[in-house]
Order: C-alpha cells, then structure tokens, then sequence
C-alpha cells in the first residue's frame, strides 16, 4: 500500500534523474519547438539528398518523412518556380524525368526549348505551368533500377510544404534549400515590384522564421543551410539574411551559371579568402575532392584540406548504395565509403540517397552520448524501473 501510495513520486524522481538528461514530449504533429530533440552538431551531418531518395521518388513529401524517420539531421531539397511565381521543390528545370507529364496530353504543347547554362534544352519547363497545372502530375522514380512501386502517387510540392514537414517533425530537422537555377528562374518568372528570386527564397524562409547565425540560438531552434551553384546569388542575399550559405561545387573544368568562372578557379585559395566572408562551407561533387579512373578512386586533391584552412565546412554530395554508384575501391560496401570520406577525408557533412545507411554506419561507428535517446525510448527505460513497484 504504501509503495502505491508512493508510485507518483517514484516516477517523478526517475523522470527528474532517468539519464540525467531533459524529458521531450512524444512524438508528434505540432510538438513545440522548445520541447524537440535538439540537432546533433558532434559529428558530420546526415543531409537527406532530396529526402530518402533512393527508396522514394525524389522531393515529395513521402521522401521527406521517411528521412526524418531514418534519422536525418537535414532534409535537402531543390527550389525552383512555377509560372505564376509559386515556389516549388523540384530538382530538374524540366518536368520529363521525374514526372509523367508525357502522359498528360492536354500539356503536350508545353513541350519547348530554351539555353540553360549555354546548351539548348528541350522538354517541360516548370516556369510554363501554373501551380494548379504541377499539382495535377505524379512523380516517379528517376532510376529504373530502384524501387518503382510509389511511382504515379505523389505529387509535386511548394517550398512552404516543405517547411511544414520540417516544422512537423518530432524532433529538430535542419533544411538544407537550394536556389536552384536563379539565372534562368529570373529570366522567365517576374515577381511584383521587381523582386528577384533569390528575394522570394529568403522572403519565405523569414516568414516560417529562419534566420541566425551558424550555431546561434535562433539557428539551432530551426537549423538552415542555404545553397547554391550561383556564388554571385549567395553573395547578393548575405544583404537580406545572416544564415548560414554553401557554396556548390561542379566538376571543376564546368563553368558557373553566374560568372565567367571555372570551379576550378572558385576552388582557388583567392577565391575562398574572398568567398569565406559570405559562406561557411563548400558542398562539393565527391569527384571533385578524389579523382577517379576507371572507377577506381586515385590520390585525393587537397581541396578538404585547403577549405578547412580557411574555415569552410566541407559537405560532398551525393553518396549512394547502389553498385553503379559505389567506386570499386569500397568493395560493394557503402559503410566502407562512409567510413573513408568520414575518417579518412574528414568531412563535415554529406548529401546522401540512402539517410538511414549513413545514420545506420553513424550510430555503430560514432554513436551519439545517451542523452541522445529518444523519447520513446525513455519513457520505456522509466516504465520498466516502475513495473516492479506497480506490481507490489
């Protein structure tokens, strides 16, 4: 009896001292930001690659939400427009490879070409349909080889959906956008009062309350990275906002959509003691840090290395399971690629397919302190120190 009597109290001293750590609510839609599980920031960042693409079609909100349930730090996505202006998140300018817009015979004269970047494109452009037109297709996945049955069931979703994932989540998921195309996307879409896309990105991101300095308290409530392949647009917002930008890197012989500039010459010492004060880091193409051959990886540059000089995060893209993607010299094995571009390379983040490998390998080689268990987990761990007591 007196053991019954002292249950409440033995349950708020396990809840008070139970790992020593603060309690979260469970999860669920709406949780407040305070309560969330907080970021980890003590080792490299698990960025979902257009969410869990690799087992669902890219940018849909399904990806989304399977990433965050891996255990994602960040969700990526790619930002582009409709015609009438509408942010959506979508990687490709055009609508072919990831949609059945072919099969939509009422779009067929949509099919056109324009330059993007200096070749002549042909296909289904986002900015030549409306909202309520990319509303009306499915996505699908863009390798045959992957899974095909979610093909046909999502569609298409605007950037502020994408916050509210990110916002819904059960704990904090940092985003992680991309200001995809600016050149092209401010030749073909006019926003009243002169307003360039860039404004419109950063426009919204204030509106859901991003902002703050890398590692502040604002930027650590809901974490944000911004990044783009355009240095002279991470440069132009650095006016209008203090997040924390990434500098995208292509293969360093390409030239930039926004200068007469290779990568090559972006990836200069000069350019990064210039760069470095608009930019925390450089999210380059693996390729680019570690040459390969015949698909055998050769002796990396010291391109890791020189960013780190100049305090610049390093966040490659994109990692992948599958054998068409994994060099030779990792065996078949993706942990082996973590461990090497992790251990070996040391770098900072990385933009993976396949989230819940990366965070599968990070929580066997490199597992978070035991204030990281979830909620769940520890509300179990409390219900059985109890159940001895209830029974008496």
């Amino acid at each position: 009896m007196i053991l019954t009597k002292c249950l409440p109290l033995i349950w708020l001293s396990l809840l008070t001292l139970c790992a020593g750590r603060t309690l979260y609510q469970l999860p669920g839609k709406g949780v407040k930001d305070a309560t969330k599980q907080p970021l980890q920031t003590s080792r490299p960042y698990n960025v979902a690659h257009r969410g869990s693409n690799g087992e669902i079609p890219e940018e849909t909100k399904a990806a989304y939400l399977r990433a965050i349930e891996e255990g994602t730090d960040f969700i990526e996505t790619d930002i582009l427009s409709s015609k009438d202006g509408v942010l959506i998140c979508f990687h490709d300018v055009i609508l072919d490879f990831t949609t059945n817009v072919a099969s939509h015979k009422e779009f067929a004269d949509r099919n056109r070409t324009y330059e993007v970047q200096g070749f002549n494109i042909t296909g289904f452009f986002t900015f030549d349909f409306t909202l309520k037109e990319l509303k009306t297709l499915r996505t699908k996945q863009r390798y045959s080889f992957r899974d095909q049955q979610y093909n046909g069931k999502y569609p298409i979703i605007t950037f502020e959906e994408f916050l509210a994932i990110a916002r819904d989540a059960p704990r904090v998921v940092g985003i992680y956008p991309e200001i995809k195309n600016p050149v092209l996307m401010n030749q073909h879409v006019k926003w009243p009062g002169g307003k360039r896309f860039e404004d419109k990105v950063v426009e919204t991101l204030k509106k859901h309350g991003y902002g703050g300095a890398y590692l502040s308290k604002k930027w650590l409530n809901k974490p944000l990275f911004i990044q783009s392949f355009a240095p002279s647009s991470l440069v132009y917002i650095s006016n209008f906002t203090d997040s924390p930008k990434v500098l995208l890197i292509d293969d360093v012989t390409m030239p930039t959509q926004d200068t007469n500039q290779t990568y090559a010459e972006i990836t200069s010492d000069a350019y990064f003691t210039y760069i470095k004060e608009y930019v925390v880091g450089i999210g380059p193409w693996k390729d680019t840090i570690v040459p390969v051959t015949n698909n055998y990886m050769l002796t990396p540059t010291d391109l890791v290395k020189r960013a780190h000089a100049h305090n610049l995060q390093v966040h490659p893209y994109t990692y992948r399971n599958e054998n068409q993607f994994l060099h030779f010299n990792f065996s078949q094995d993706p942990y082996k690629e973590y461990e090497y571009w992790i251990k070996e390379i040391g770098v900072d983040g990385l933009f993976t397919d396949f989230t819940g490998s990366l965070h599968n390998y990070q929580e066997w080689a490199s597992p978070l302190p035991e204030t990281s268990k979830s909620p769940r987990q520890l509300l179990s761990q409390i219900a059985s120190l109890v159940r001895p007591y209830a029974k008496a």
